[in-house]
């Protein structure tokens, strides 16, 4: 019985892994760069980012101002995302979606969209569209991150690279099992005893070596695909399943996490008070006051805000949602604590906190923190880097393996 569990585990490893290489090299070399995507991006496309000393002498203008200025000028534009974070000197990188043409009913077609705004002058620095490696090199990083995400083919691309997630996944615990030693006589018999577990562990201890002295290439290979796998094994299950996170949230993920944790969900008071508005009647700035005099006064939840993120408008919802980085994040650079404002009455319709109101959305925000390298600084991203091709070696060594025995069975 367990000779045949084993084998179909093996069977299973196998074709997951051989179905998989070629998505997992491409991720993982492609996610070793893009842990540093954004000075690698500044660095790239220095035009686009960089401000000139006399323009620092200046005062600052605020983002939701900017945004009411290129509206103005670009009907043909929204800007639903505002950052509100200060940017260290560097131009704000706006992301824009085109508007309704009011003649034809239709969306506008944009050549762009991502615009790059000084913001001590309001002068337009750059535009581009994000990823489209034919427009030239200032894409080449977020192309990168497109190749990463989707292989640079869209939605399809998202949804592939979310079952291939899947599949890593279920494929992690299967690679683990297969590492463990098989049962002999002498440890059936020993079975009941307390001392059997420890000579189980002694025998699964040579999973975790290489044998480096080893001249056959084949053991060696074996071995780095064996122990590295096993060393790094939480990691990659990390990376597996945050992968499914970020491409089939909605139709595996939040319902596997609901299924097996606490999460937080929308009172449903709140959703009855919610309704698709396309034209609110607060404006960003009164939706920001609103949000920054509830954080002052009522403090929900012990909430202590450190810095504000950004704040977007969800027209399908009829809410604002104001994002700022608190007491109860992980990240200091990326907010995901989160309000949401009732577009036309200004009330408070929820509050959303990462860490420790509901277990399955502090697993949630750890993996996605971690997958995205957003935490405890450089050290954290260059790790994230190494497990990129720490990923691709495990992919090819598992590839050679399978060539190999190909091979001797001809």
């Amino acid at each position: 019985m367990f000779k045949n569990i084993r084998h179909y585990g093996v069977c299973l490893h196998r074709y997951a892994g051989l179905m998989m290489t070629l998505f997992l090299v491409v991720a993982g070399l492609t996610g070793s760069i893009i842990a540093f995507y954004d000075p690698l991006d500044q660095m790239v496309s220095p035009q686009l980012y960089q401000v000139s000393e006399s323009d620092k002498r200046l005062q600052m203008i605020d983002p939701l101002v900017l945004r009411e200025r290129l509206l103005a000028k670009y009907p043909e534009i929204q800007v639903q995302w505002v950052p509100l974070k200060p940017t260290d000197n560097k131009a704000i990188r706006f992301s824009i979606t085109p508007s309704i043409n009011p003649s034809t009913g239709e969306s506008y077609q944009l050549t762009y969209d991502e615009l790059f705004v000084n913001p001590y002058t309001g002068d337009i620095q750059g535009k581009r569209m994000r990823g489209k490696i034919s427009d030239g090199i200032e894409n080449l990083i977020p192309f990168l991150f497109k190749l990463h995400y989707q292989l640079a083919l869209g939605q399809v691309g998202a949804y592939l690279m979310g079952v291939i997630g899947l599949l890593w996944t279920i494929d992690c615990f299967i690679g683990a099992c297969l590492t463990f030693p098989r049962k002999t006589r002498q440890q059936a018999a020993q079975k009941e005893k307390r001392a059997s577990r420890f000579i189980w562990l002694k025998r699964w201890l040579p999973a975790w070596k290489i044998r480096m002295h080893s001249t056959n290439r084949y053991k060696l290979n074996f071995d780095l695909h064996r122990a590295v796998g096993l060393w790094t094994w939480g990691m990659l299950f990390v990376l597996a399943w945050s992968s499914v996170a970020f491409n089939l949230n909605k139709e595996v993920y939040q319902p596997v996490m609901h299924f097996l944790f606490e999460t937080q969900e929308m009172r449903p008071e709140a959703l009855r008070q919610l309704q698709p508005n396309q034209h609110p009647h607060l404006s960003y700035a009164e939706a920001k006051s609103v949000a920054e005099r509830y954080l002052n006064v009522y403090n929900p939840q012990h909430l202590r805000q450190v810095q504000p993120f950004g704040m977007s408008y969800l027209p399908k919802l009829g809410v604002y949602q104001y994002r700022f980085v608190s007491n109860q994040d992980i990240s200091s650079s990326r907010g995901n604590t989160r309000l949401f404002i009732h577009a036309d009455t200004g009330k408070i319709v929820d509050v959303y906190v990462p860490l420790g109101k509901a277990s399955g959305d502090t697993f949630t925000t750890w993996i996605r923190t971690l997958h995205m390298a957003d935490c405890w600084g450089v050290p954290f991203k260059i790790f994230i880097s190494v497990m990129g091709i720490v990923l691709s070696m495990l992919s090819v060594t598992g590839f050679i393996i399978w060539f190999r025995k190909r091979q001797a069975q001809r």
